[in-house]
């Protein structure tokens, strides 16, 4: 059965995602970039954004999990760009350039109607006004036998985690501290418990693995 996937969420020591003032200049807040030092030091990290080289290992193999057997991919508009309002205003295809790393079908979550976005290397954008569980179906249609994967940003995740959607999550904590800024443990209910199946350290942060505690 297809599952709902999240996939190397990088989070502070004190339960951030992001932080704050996110912008087109600092896409994941202020000091935000610091999550993600990790997944760029790693040989699949590095391949995302089209450079070779970077660690095998861990790390390298947690990165990696996230695109195996995924046939589609939902991601919140916060996680497309720093654009709000009506598209048009601004042109604006997403952070990846014209060959995103996807490889597939992805449901963007939005208020505003556009039309699909098709990119070069097989991702074509959908836009999806109408809520969670409809772009849900419609990644389901698309993924076929595989698996989907939930992106962000946070108030995403906390959506899928309040209707009891995701299957399961790869939460990858680092050691830093933001302050301030998105949360996805926040205002979720009953439907955040979740427990841990597998914890592992390495030099540069601790993998939780976490599936929903029915319990």
């Amino acid at each position: 059965m297809t599952k709902v996937r999240v996939h190397a969420i990088s989070m502070s020591l004190d339960g951030f995602i992001a932080g704050p003032g996110q912008d087109l200049e600092h896409p994941m807040g202020n000091r935000g970039e610091l999550l993600h030092e990790w997944v760029f030091t790693t040989r699949a990290g590095r391949a995302m954004i089209g450079e070779s080289g970077g660690a095998a290992g861990i790390d390298d193999d947690t990165v990696a999990a996230g695109f195996d057997g995924i046939g589609a991919t939902i991601m919140g508009r916060n996680m497309f760009g720093p654009v709000r309002g009506p598209w048009g205003t601004v042109e604006w295809n997403g952070w990846w350039g014209s060959e995103p790393p996807f490889h597939h079908t992805v449901f963007v979550l939005t208020h505003h109607p556009r039309a699909a976005l098709e990119m070069e290397g097989g991702t074509t954008f959908h836009f999806v006004t109408d809520g969670p569980e409809a772009a849900l179906e419609l990644a389901r249609q698309a993924a076929g036998e595989l698996d989907i994967r939930l992106g962000g940003g946070a108030a995403t995740i906390r959506k899928f985690m309040r209707l009891g959607l995701i299957d399961e999550m790869h939460v990858a904590v680092v050691p830093a501290m933001l302050g301030s800024g998105e949360r996805i443990f926040d205002d979720t209910g009953k439907a955040a418990a979740y427990r841990c199946t597998s914890t592992v350290a390495t030099d540069l942060v601790t993998h939780y693995h976490l599936v929903p505690d029915d319990r």
